[in-house]
């Protein structure tokens, strides 16, 4: 593969004990992103003509609010509001509907909003690595036995990331390769889901007085991990 291949963080997510490990590659990834963003890259020219053009996605937003560095935040928020104020100006004195009389489509300033509304520089960043995260993923298990038993033996997967290593699956393997992962993908992903469904119908049954004096077995973490097998999310 000429692209980079990142076999350590793919490694260690399948080594942490998690409902999935496809999440935790994906979160690790996004938390260094974000702290890329507001490192001493924000000061950087090529970084902020970036920023300042796409911005960020609310989720991502928050985010690097929340990563205390208030000072590099307003200064990049304010040379991108800049732009956006310069790049209104001129297209709001463009016409109010764009197209013909047969083809009518949004004015160019609200296409203009509407592609930056959709735009984060953290989430391009993440998204051009991660893919290399998935593409790793196939490479080692075609290329590893010891990759093949450690991934089939994780707790399996979120809905969001078994349906990903599904879809990808026939792009990157073929043959017995394909045929095995995607059994050993089912296998994984329904024996964990059933798993873990188990452990929250515990959980809710502990709540019936009857059961007040019963172990809870594996059920107290059963509700935030459930959530991450059907949302992807880690919830404190």
């Amino acid at each position: 593969m000429k692209e980079q291949l990142y076999t350590i963080p793919v490694n260690e997510a399948l080594e942490k004990d998690c409902e999935c490990p496809v999440c935790a590659m994906y979160q690790e990834l996004e938390k260094a992103s974000l702290e890329y963003t507001l490192g001493p890259s924000y000061m950087e020219d090529d970084v902020r003509m970036v920023t300042d053009k796409i911005g960020f996605c609310s989720v991502h937003a928050k985010e690097l609010y929340r990563q205390q560095n208030r000072l590099g935040l307003a200064l990049i928020l304010k040379t991108h509001m800049d732009r956006t104020i310069k790049d209104v100006e001129r297209l709001a004195k463009g016409p109010v509907m764009g197209g013909g009389l047969f083809k009518k489509k949004d004015a160019p300033v609200v296409e203009y909003l509407k592609k930056m509304n959709c735009s984060c520089f953290v989430c391009e960043r993440v998204e051009h690595v991660f893919e290399r995260y998935i593409a790793t993923i196939f490479y080692l298990y075609e290329k590893e036995a010891d990759f093949r038993a450690k991934l089939a033996q994780c707790k399996g997967f979120c809905n969001e990331h078994y349906a990903l290593l599904y879809e990808q699956a026939p792009l990157q393997l073929s043959g017995k390769y394909l045929e095995e992962f995607i059994e050993m993908l089912n296998e994984v992903y329904l024996t964990n889901m059933k798993r873990v469904r188990d452990d929250l119908e515990w959980f809710t049954d502990k709540f019936d007085y009857r059961n007040a004096d019963a172990p809870w077995k594996n059920s107290k973490d059963a509700l935030p991990r459930t959530i991450v097998k059907t949302n992807s999310i880690r919830v404190e």
